[in-house]
């Protein structure tokens, strides 16, 4: 592809035609269109029941489980020192109940990790179903 640039010693005009302001002209149009269209909005409406009574107040709201796991492996129940195959049927006797009580997981900064996974494994397997971790600031800022 040759183009000349004036003073070629041909006498025919340039054929070519210039397509940077049609560019251009397009760019603006497609950016004012963009900016003009209105914001789409993704919001669905939903019309949620609405309740006006007090929740019941013959539910006993029940004190959590709280479970201790020290550094040397020991396993604490509420402040009382048990071994894993006894804490088995402490999680039976909980998981029994209706409403099931919250679980409490404390482990100790240096507490090994197999002792709390063998913990959590007895809880799941047993049936308690909710389980949750306390005490995590002391891992915070390592």
């Amino acid at each position: 592809m040759a183009m000349s640039v004036g003073g070629g010693g041909s006498d025919e005009p340039m054929m070519d035609i210039n397509t940077t302001p049609l560019i251009d002209v397009m760019l603006v149009l497609l950016i004012m269109f963009i900016i003009t269209l209105p914001v789409m909005t993704h919001a669905v409406k939903l019309d949620m029941p609405q309740t006006n009574r007090p929740p019941p107040e013959n539910q006993v709201q029940q004190e959590p489980i709280r479970i201790d796991i020290d550094w040397d492996g020991s396993v604490v129940w509420n402040g009382s020192v048990v071994q894993l195959d006894q804490l088995e049927g402490y999680f039976r006797a909980e998981a029994a109940k209706n409403p099931q009580p919250e679980l409490h997981v404390r482990p100790d900064r240096r507490a090994n990790y197999d002792t709390v996974a063998k913990v959590l494994a007895l809880a799941q397997r047993n049936g308690m179903q909710r389980i949750g971790f306390v005490g995590n600031e002391q891992f915070m800022g390592e």
